[in-house]
């Protein structure tokens, strides 16, 4: 497998967008971030506000996976991850992903809020300006997951992985893990910045109302 790197103009433009808008949101957001991670820290104490996990980004040249960190506000107890195993058998997904309406390790209250409506995602803005991520594209996967694709779901990874997209503006965690890559692969086929444009609008869309997520 390999990445897909042509269509220069449309590539080019769509990483000027990236850079121009993911800088003026992080400008922005600048206070209600810093606002954000002082409720964090008080409804969590001893735990930083925010919280990364290494992903798997755009497959490279020599079909080799590149890793990133990806960073998130936290809206888990610390340790949530270590908590994991004794939750499988709660698994509400199917295939790789794992997702429990009503998780456990949620911090009350305030992490409920931000991941219903994504807030908790809004550090990936600082992975869009450095170039790991787009604002749309396929999400990036843990390394557990990846290992389990087959070879038509890795090919989700032929592209820049982003903070939104096709799944995120439709039916987010409602949806099924072949829905999903079936999602991600047609926007592959069909990207192009009037849809990438839209999908930004439906993705915040989808922030606000917060259906679908949990």
């Amino acid at each position: 497998m390999r990445p897909l790197l042509d269509r220069h103009a449309y590539r080019t433009a769509k990483r000027a967008f990236d850079i121009v808008a993911s800088g003026l949101a992080i400008a922005v957001l600048l206070v209600p971030g810093l606002v954000l991670s002082a409720a964090i820290c008080i409804k969590s104490p001893g735990a930083g506000p925010l919280y990364s996990q290494l992903r798997v980004g755009r497959v490279r040249r020599d079909g080799t996976y590149r890793l990133f960190r990806m960073w998130k506000f936290r809206s888990m107890i610390p340790h949530a991850d270590e908590l994991l195993g004794e939750l499988q058998d709660a698994n509400e997904a199917d295939g790789p992903l794992f997702k429990i309406k009503d998780d456990p390790r949620v911090i009350p209250g305030i992490g409920t809020f931000i991941r219903k409506h994504s807030i908790d995602e809004l550090p990936q803005l600082l992975n869009v300006f450095v170039g790991q991520m787009s604002l749309i594209g396929p999400r990036p996967a843990l390394p557990k997951e990846i290992i389990q694709y087959d070879a038509r779901a890795r090919r989700r990874l032929r592209v820049k992985p982003g903070c939104g997209g096709a799944w995120q503006a439709s039916t987010r965690s409602d949806s099924s893990f072949e829905e999903m890559v079936d999602l991600d692969l047609d926007y592959i086929e069909k990207s192009s910045l009037s849809r990438d444009l839209g999908l930004v609008f439906r993705t915040v869309r989808s922030m606000l109302d917060g259906k679908g997520a949990y």
